[in-house]
C-alpha cells in the first residue's frame, strides 16, 4: 500500500509502466501547487486533470495507458474510483438524441409521479443536454450555482473542470425555474445520498417510470448532444472548449462524426498545435 512520502519513495514503482506517467503526474501537479504526499497526487480529481489537461500532443491511447496505470497507483490510497473517467478521443461516441427524441425524454421526466423523482429527472434532460454536464457535475450542482441575468441562464460547474456553462436557450427557462425550486439544495436527488456512488446517475435513470419502447435516458447521451448541437452551430473551437471542460480540440472529434459539416480529427488535431505555438 502507498501512503505518504514523496515520488522518490514509491518502490518499484517507476522502473515499471507506471514510471513515465507517475512522474508527469508528479511534474504536473508542481506546477498546480499540489503537495507531493500520495494522498494528493494520486487524487483522481488530480490524476483526471493530468490526463485531460496536462499531457499536450498526446494521443488518446496514451492518455487512456497512463490514466489506467495511475487507477491502479490509487486504489490502495483511496480505494476504487467513484465515477467513470473522462471518454478520450478515441472512444465510441455516444449518439446525441434527435430533437424527436430530446422531447420524449422532457415529457417521461415530467411524467414522473413523484415530485422529488420528477425534478431530479428533468435536472438530467435540462443540465444534461441544456449544459452538457458530467456525472459528477450534476450530482454536486446545487440550484445556487445556477445564475440568472435577463434570458441569459449560466450553471458553475464545479470538479476537476471547473467552468461557467451558458444554458442553451431552449433550456434556459426550465432550468432557472429548477433552480429556484432547488434553492441552495442539490438539483440532483437533493437529501441525504451516496453521491460518491458511480452509478449513482445511472441507477436513477434506470428506474424511471417510461415506455419500453422509448430512447434510454443518460446522461452521456445528453451530453453528447449538447456538444454536438454546438458543433452544428459553428461555435468557436476554444469558446466549446471552455463550456465543456474538454483540454483538447482532438477529443471533439468522437462528436464530430455525428455532425454533418463538423471539423476532421486532422483539423482539430492541427487546431491544438496551433493553440500550443502560441
Amino acid at each position: 500500500m502507498l501512503a505518504g512520502g514523496g515520488p522518490g519513495e514509491c518502490p518499484g514503482v517507476l522502473a515499471g509502466r507506471a514510471g513515465p506517467a507517475l512522474r508527469g503526474l508528479s511534474r504536473f501537479a508542481g506546477t498546480r501547487g499540489i503537495p507531493a504526499g500520495w494522498e494528493f497526487l494520486l487524487d483522481y480529481d488530480v490524476i483526471e486533470a493530468f490526463c485531460v489537461a496536462g499531457l499536450p500532443g498526446a494521443r488518446p491511447s496514451t492518455r487512456g495507458t497512463y490514466r489506467s496505470a495511475l487507477y491502479w497507483l490509487a486504489v490502495p490510497v483511496h480505494g476504487a474510483p467513484g465515477q467513470r473517467g473522462t471518454p478520450f478521443a478515441g472512444a465510441e461516441p455516444p449518439p446525441p438524441y434527435s430533437p424527436a427524441e430530446r422531447a420524449e425524454l422532457a415529457a417521461i421526466a415530467a411524467a414522473q409521479r413523484d415530485p422529488a423523482k420528477r425534478a431530479s429527472a428533468l435536472a438530467m434532460v435540462v443540465f444534461g443536454i441544456g449544459a452538457g454536464l458530467r456525472p459528477g457535475e450534476l450530482v454536486a450542482l446545487r440550484g445556487s450555482d445556477v445564475s440568472c441575468r435577463g434570458r441569459r441562464v449560466t450553471v458553475r460547474a464545479g470538479g476537476p473542470a471547473a467552468r461557467v456553462v451558458p444554458v442553451t436557450p431552449g433550456y434556459a427557462g426550465r432550468a432557472a425555474g429548477l433552480a429556484r425550486g432547488a434553492g441552495h439544495a442539490h438539483l440532483f436527488r437533493p437529501g441525504p445520498a451516496g453521491r460518491g456512488y458511480k452509478n449513482f446517475v445511472t441507477k436513477f435513470a434506470g428506474a424511471l417510470a417510461a415506455d419500453p419502447a422509448a430512447p434510454r435516458l443518460t446522461l452521456g447521451r445528453c451530453r453528447s448532444s449538447f456538444i454536438c448541437g454546438h458543433l452544428a452551430a459553428g461555435t468557436p473551437l476554444g469558446e466549446l472548449l471552455a463550456i465543456t471542460g474538454i483540454g483538447q480540440a482532438e477529443s471533439l472529434a468522437r462528436y464530430a462524426r455525428h455532425v454533418g459539416g463538423a471539423p476532421s480529427k486532422a483539423a482539430l488535431r492541427a487546431w491544438d498545435r496551433r493553440r500550443q505555438a502560441r
